[in-house]
Parts: C-alpha cells; sequence; structure tokens
C-alpha cells in the first residue's frame, strides 16, 4: 500500500536510485573536526564542505526513506507517516537533480536550497509522533511495549539520523554568517559555559510551569561559573529545558495541593576529564522502578497528548507545554548520545528522581551512524 501510493506520486527511477543511494556508505564526523574545518571558513573550505554534503545527505535521506517504507504493524500506511515519507522523497529529489557544485555561485545556490530542505523538515517529530499515536488508536490495548521494540528501535535510528542531518545542514548553513557572535564556529560555541545554558534553559522552564500552573518551585543550580567547553549550546538548552521541565511538573504535581512549600530543584554541574556532567534532582515523587524502562520509549507518557488530528503540523515550530507528546526524554537522551555522552535517570519512589546528563568534553567520538 505505502510503496503503491508512492508510486503514484514519485517516479519509479527515482525510487530505484533510492534504493541506489540507500546501499553507500555513510561518512560520519566528530565535534572536533566540524570546529576545526569551520575555523577558517574560507570559500574554498564552503565548497569542500558543499561538495560533501552534497553527497553525503542523499545517502542519509535514502537510508530514511527506505526504512520509511517498511514499518510494522502497518505504520508506514498512516497518513501522517506517508507525508514524513513524502518529505524525504522530495528532499532526496531536491538534493539528487542539483548540478555538481564547481564554484562559489553553486554552493551559495546549494546552501539555499539546502536551508529550505531543513525548513521543510522542521515538524517531521510530531508528524511522526501523530503516526505513532494513529497507529495506537487502531492497535489491539493487549500489545505490550515489548512487542513496540521494533517501532522503537525505528524511531532511534530515525530521530538520531535527524539529529545529523540538521547539524551537518545548520553547521554549513551558519558559517556563511558574516558576523558570527563570538567564539562561534557555526552551531558550535568554542567557549560554552554550561552552567549559563543550564540557568538559560531552567528559566525557560520554570516561565512555562508559571504560566501553566500559576507557581514554580524554585530552582537552585551549583558549579564554576567560568568553565567553558566546546559544544552545541542549542542541543544542552534542549536537554537541560526538557529535564528540568519533567521536574518542575513532578514537584509542582505533588506539591499542589500541601500546605508545604515545594522543595527546590537542584542542578549541579560538574566536570571530569573525559565528561561534563550535570545533574537534576528533583523530589517530586520520583517513578515506580517498573516504569523506568518505559520512560525512554517513545510510546509512553504520564501526561495527557497534546497532539491531536487537527493540529497544525506545517512548519511553523509548535509552542512548547509542560507535557509533550512523551518524547522528551528519548530524544534528549539521542541528543546527548550524538556528540558522545549519556543521559541517565536514577529514581526513589516516594521521593524523587535524579536525572544524569553526561557530555562528553573531548569532542572527538564519530556521529552514531544509523
Amino acid at each position: 500500500m505505502a510503496a503503491k501510493k508512492a508510486a503514484e506520486s514519485f517516479s519509479k527511477s527515482l525510487m530505484e536510485e533510492v534504493q541506489k543511494w540507500g546501499c553507500m556508505k555513510q561518512t560520519g564526523v566528530s565535534l572536533r573536526y566540524m570546529m576545526e574545518f569551520g575555523s577558517k571558513p574560507s570559500h574554498r573550505n564552503l565548497l569542500i564542505s558543499g561538495q560533501f554534503l552534497h553527497k553525503e545527505l542523499p545517502i542519509r535521506i535514502a537510508r530514511r526513506a527506505i526504512e520509511l517504507e517498511s514499518l510494522p504493524y502497518g505504520l508506514s500506511e498512516k497518513p501522517a507517516v506517508l507525508k514524513v515519507r513524502d518529505w524525504y522523497l522530495d528532499s532526496f529529489r531536491d538534493l539528487r537533480s542539483f548540478p555538481d557544485i564547481k564554484d562559489t555561485n553553486d554552493e551559495k545556490e546549494f546552501t539555499k536550497m539546502i536551508k529550505a530542505i531543513k525548513v521543510r523538515h522542521n515538524n517531521v517529530v510530531p508528524m511522526m509522533a501523530l503516526g505513532v499515536q494513529q497507529l495506537k488508536k487502531g492497535m489491539d490495548p493487549k500489545i505490550v511495549y515489548k512487542d513496540l521494540d521494533e517501532i522503537h528501535q525505528f524511531l532511534d535510528r530515525f530521530y538520531m539520523s535527524r539529529i545529523g542531518i540538521r547539524m551537518l545542514i545548520g553547521q554549513h548553513v551558519e558559517l556563511h554568517n558574516p558576523n558570527p557572535p563570538p567564539h562561534c564556529v557555526g552551531y558550535i560555541h568554542t567557549k560554552m559555559s554550561p552552567l549559563e545554558v543550564a540557568q538559560n534553559a531552567s528559566e525557560d522552564a520554570r516561565s512555562i510551569c508559571l504560566r501553566e500552573y500559576g507557581s514554580a518551585p524554585e530552582i537552585n543550580i551549583y558549579g564554576d561559573p567560568k568553565f567553558t567547553f566546546p559544544y552545541v549550546p542549542t542541543h544542552l538548552h534542549l536537554m537541560v529545558f526538557e529535564l528540568v521541565k519533567n521536574s518542575l511538573r513532578a514537584v509542582q504535581e505533588r506539591y499542589m495541593d500541601s500546605d508545604r512549600v515545594a522543595p527546590p530543584i537542584r542542578i549541579i554541574v560538574t566536570e571530569g576529564i573525559e565528561d561534563v556532567t550535570i545533574k537534576v534532582s528533583d523530589e517530586g515523587g520520583g517513578i515506580p522502578r517498573s516504569g523506568l524502562p518505559k520512560i525512554f520509549t517513545y510510546l509512553y507518557s504520564t501526561a495527557k497528548n497534546p497532539l491531536d488530528e487537527c493540529s497544525d503540523l506545517g512548519t511553523s515550530d509548535t509552542v512548547a507545554t509542560m507535557a509533550g507528546y512523551g518524547y522528551g526524554l528519548p530524544i534528549s537522551r539521542l541528543y546527548a548520545r550524538y556528540f558522545g555522552g549519556d543521559l541517565q535517570m536514577i529514581s526513589m519512589e516516594g521521593y524523587g528522581t535524579d536525572a544524569y546528563l553526561h557530555l562528553s568534553r573531548l569532542g572527538d567520538s564519530q556521529e552514531p551512524l544509523p
């Protein structure tokens, strides 16, 4: 069914080309390489970067398009998933029909095109979430989470690949910025203060909590304000925002009808030789041990689902709410792992939860390439 729909709107030759490119080897890059290469964004370097992406992006996009065709339980046929697959095929076609990049003008045109591709894919995550929801609605409730492992593993690969594609496009586009902020090489901040990013992310999460509940627990942050290391601030902001938002919601809901003052959330930022670690601790009552494995799956959220069939998922960025569609933690863990870090949760049921966000400070691990 999915293949038939694809054939209606995409030519047979394009689909054959997708298969061919999907078999080619992907090339991973490290944070350190991106930083060193981009530190001198000369015309020659931008040309080399453009030529690399002209070959690399179709391989990565083709792999995902192929996987979108053959998902279990009929997920490939869900309208939202078909829409995502069309976005991937459109982007593949745009990339493959772009001629070889020979000079600076070609490279500028190519940059415009990949910028448009990035915008086209803005809402892939909520759209896939909608597809999974469409699947769950029609599914036998007796199917246990373990059986959906295949879908979970697919989504892990799919979203990890998306992080990589967006990083490569965003990095290349940003290297064209004639006035980059100090210490910035594309998306990478060479002297990023994790404490400062954690403060900003916490304030953002707290303002959402205030908007939704009318009050919010305090947040105390500990660490060395002078410590910096190279990282991507937008990635760190997203991860800390997600962890703090979860903690605020847990504490707020636990103490909403209580006379006692809600205890503060504590954030500790430490630096080791290999890792920078950020711990987010709350006293929000914790998660039962049986529920811990589920918090990193895409098919589980304790919160009410804000996605509905009629929500507008064009290319605008959706407004953040306290309770997401259950994707915050698994996606945050992928962002951590993308540059060689990790995210772990330890919970004490009846007391609270500690989240440990590990970031590699060495910056030399290759991108994971699913």
